[in-house]
């Protein structure tokens, strides 16, 4: 059973990755589509908007990765090489 959860606690965090990562593309594109509107429409005003920081992202993801350490899903091993993924990305 161990074995089970810690596959699904490790399919939890790449998806959460993945579901952070593919927001972030769409936000980017979205606004270098505005940008490139903007510029073919120069009357009306532009207001780039803010991403939301990603810094919140990365700490939604490490409080639940120790929650998965603290509950013995994740091993150290694996909860520090996931750790570390996240703060790289």
């Amino acid at each position: 059973m161990p074995g089970l959860l810690r596959g699904v606690a490790r399919t939890a965090v790449i998806a959460g990755t993945a579901t952070a990562v593919s927001n972030r593309v769409s936000r980017r594109q979205a606004n270098r589509w505005a940008a490139q509107e903007q510029q073919a429409n120069p009357q009306e005003p532009y207001y780039e908007e803010q991403p939301a920081a990603p810094r919140d992202d990365k700490l939604d993801q490490l409080k639940e990765l120790g929650e998965l350490r603290k509950s013995g899903v994740l091993t150290e091993e694996e909860f520090q090489a996931q750790k570390s993924k996240i703060l790289a990305g």
